[in-house]
């Protein structure tokens, strides 16, 4: 029951001690809320065990600083949080003021206020507030006004100013300047609603219910975070929050030297823009999956159909192009859904999957020409068109597809992927690796990190680093979706090495994907423009067993 709850909430485990633990947040919200919705599971838990069967716990929570040593923390911040587990009830809460302070007006959890308490060695009493277990939250939709705006059909997401932690006021620019430049970064995805900063930072400097936020701004996704700077050192903090559901969905820090604060800014907003995207569009295709076929608009058609797209099956391919069309009946001037059919199409091509590959890159290239002369501003149209022209083999127009998605949002990981891989078909592996690098530090969770390594990997062999391409094939290989190219690049290296028997084991695990491979397919999804990059390549095929 606990550790999935610690999980949801960030909580991190310093220790266990006995029959007790110590648990370190970054946030008091998520403290709270752990220590809430584990006391209510424990409560459920034991409802049908006899009374000597039953554990109960106490759990106190302090906001303060702490002495870090080594994997353990200690001082007056931890010696509170135990003096106040001592106080509370079995199966109860007590807080500090200061946690209390910290989430009164930002989560609906009733407290009743114990007064200053006496706590052994602590040389101020501390205010204590328990928890009032069985106090119903307020409800979701019980918020009060009926003048909210609905939410839009796409995802929708408003970024809070962070607070300044820092206890000097001539921080507040820098803590502004990043949350706009999260607002701007986020602008650049087409296919998100994002708030305008006046409208967000209205609710500058106030304590704030996140789905208050959310109904008042008619939005489903909030960021908020903080900054503390101390010295020459930064530590920014954020979050991603699901304003409808109040789940949070991700949660990071970072912790920076302060030489260039303008680079430093402007390396964090990038780095939380790149991790916020894949979340939401996660969350996107999961809302879509789990709706009624007939119920489904133009957006999570599209959404719907990117789903089946990851799984990176023959079957769930089929189902994709189904629900992508569909988008596009729904809304012809939808053009990221032109883009979708335009990559789905590309990628039953180079799985293997396409009866008639000529046909559907002939599709292909239709749909993403298609996508951008409907909107030449929308990233995603240019990389899906930039993909076609990879599998036509013309990579100077793929690289230049790509660029153009560069421009318009440069922390867009598949423009860097698209980009690396014609670089490293037309002849310049050394480049494509350095894309391929900026495109998993840009986006490391991504449902396309397979293809990444695995592209990676065939760069490096190009450059005859086989070992280095080796291990990003089996990286490529762990990831939770993957295919049927992050096999070949191991056969090619394994042949390549002359580790014959190794090399032929890897080539069953490809046949299971793909029974009757042949270097011909190879060759007809991997147009090189070089016949000494494509003839080294083929050579490991060939060593392994791969017919011609």
């Amino acid at each position: 029951l606990i550790d999935p709850k610690l999980a949801e909430h960030n909580g991190r485990i310093v220790k266990l001690m006995g029959d007790g633990m110590l648990v370190e947040f970054a946030s008091v919200v998520d403290a709270v809320r752990a220590a809430v919705e584990t006391q209510e599971a424990v409560t459920e838990h034991n409802a049908d065990l006899p009374e000597n069967k039953r554990i109960e716990f106490r759990v106190g929570i302090n906001l303060g600083d702490v002495v870090i040593d080594g994997d353990d923390i200690h001082g007056d911040g931890v010696n509170v949080a135990a003096r106040l587990e001592g106080i509370a009830e079995p199966g109860g809460i007590c807080v500090s003021g200061m946690v209390y302070e910290g989430v009164r007006d930002r989560i609906d959890v009733p407290f009743e206020d114990l007064g200053e308490q006496e706590v052994k060695n602590i040389e101020r009493p501390v205010r204590v507030w328990r928890w009032l277990s069985g106090v119903g939250a307020a409800p979701a939709g019980a918020l009060g006004a009926t003048d909210s705006p609905p939410l839009p059909d796409k995802p929708s997401i408003a970024v809070l100013p962070f607070d300044n932690m820092s206890g000097d006021p001539e921080q507040e620019y820098f803590s502004d300047g990043i949350s706009e430049d999260i607002i701007t970064e986020l602008s650049r995805f087409h296919w998100l609603f994002v708030i305008a900063r006046n409208s967000s930072f209205a609710f500058k400097g106030q304590s704030v219910d996140i789905r208050e936020v959310g109904r008042k701004l008619g939005v489903r996704y909030v960021v908020e975070g903080s900054v503390r700077r101390t010295g020459n050192r930064v530590r920014i903090t954020a979050q991603l929050i699901d304003a409808v559901n109040d789940n949070h969905m991700w949660a990071e820090r970072y912790d920076r030297d302060l030489e260039d604060i303008f680079a430093v800014q402007d390396e964090v907003t990038r780095s939380i823009v790149s991790n916020i995207e894949p979340q939401l569009a996660s969350s996107e295709r999961q809302r879509a999956h789990r709706k009624s076929t007939d119920s489904l608009g133009a957006w999570e058609c599209y959404q719907r159909g990117l789903w089946h797209l990851y799984q990176y099956q023959a079957e769930d391919s089929i189902e994709a192009l189904k629900f992508l069309q569909r988008a596009i009946e729904l809304d012809p001037n939808f053009a990221s859904a032109f883009a979708g059919l335009a990559f789905t199409l590309y990628y039953n091509v180079i799985l293997g999957f396409s009866r008639e590959p000529a046909a559907d890159i002939a599709r292909a290239l239709e749909a993403g020409m298609t996508a951008v002369r409907v909107d030449e501003n929308d990233p995603f149209a240019h990389v899906a068109l930039g993909r076609v022209y990879t599998a036509k083999g013309e990579h100077g127009a793929a690289i230049q597809s790509c660029d153009r998605a560069i421009t318009l949002n440069p922390s867009y990981a598949s423009a860097h992927f698209g980009r690396a891989h014609s670089l490293w078909m037309s002849g310049r592996p050394e480049d494509a690796i350095r894309s391929h690098d900026e495109a998993m530090r840009l986006s490391p969770r991504d449902p396309l990190l397979w293809a990444f390594q695995a592209s990676k990997a065939i760069a490096l062999i190009l450059l005859g680093r086989y070992d280095e391409a080796l291990d990003w094939a089996r990286k490529a290989q762990r990831q939770p979706s993957t295919s049927l190219w992050a096999f070949m690049p191991e056969v090619s290296a394994l042949g390549l090495m002359g580790r014959t028997e190794e090399a032929r084991a890897a080539l069953e695990r490809v046949r299971r994907l793909k029974p009757d491979v042949t270097c011909t397919f190879a060759t007809q999804v991997l147009p090189f423009s070089q016949s000494a990059d494509r003839e080294h390549f083929l050579r490991g095929l060939l060593e392994a067993g791969v017919p011609e």
